[in-house]
């Protein structure tokens, strides 16, 4: 796919933010773009942003949920909810949540998506945090 094509995938400022050696920002590119917006909405509590007060994902609202199939329900429906809204370079096919074994407080939540210019798949894990008080 060329670079032309590619372009609607956009180009900004690596997340985290990250300067160069020569000290400019650094930038990230087309499908990797995606990717960090991925993790950046996921990471946005709602409420956060003053000018953008709906933006982000619910999941912030779990962190001392107790880990249970409704909590993990619960953040598929946030995830879900919020990508659809707030990513529509992409059509979500999946999201799911599991504990990770060994760690009662972690669960990782997998995301596989399709990229609607050019019909890529991508996915990944985000790792949540819950019942961090304990």
């Amino acid at each position: 796919m060329s670079d032309d094509t590619r372009e609607f995938l956009g180009i900004g400022w690596k997340f985290p933010l990250q300067v160069t050696a020569s000290g400019s920002v650094a930038q990230s590119r087309y499908e990797q773009r995606i990717e960090e917006s991925i993790y950046l909405i996921l990471s946005t509590a709602r409420g956060e942003r003053v000018m953008l007060s709906d933006f982000g994902c619910g999941i912030h609202e779990l962190v001392f949920a107790p880990n249970n199939a409704a909590t993990r329900s619960r953040v598929v429906q946030g995830v879900r909810k919020a990508l659809t809204a707030y990513e529509r370079r992409i059509d979500v096919l999946d999201v799911n949540a599991d504990s990770s074994s060994g760690q009662d407080n972690l669960l990782l939540i997998r995301i596989n998506y399709r990229i609607r210019i050019n019909n890529a798949l991508g996915n990944l894990v985000y790792p949540f945090y819950i019942q961090e008080a304990a």
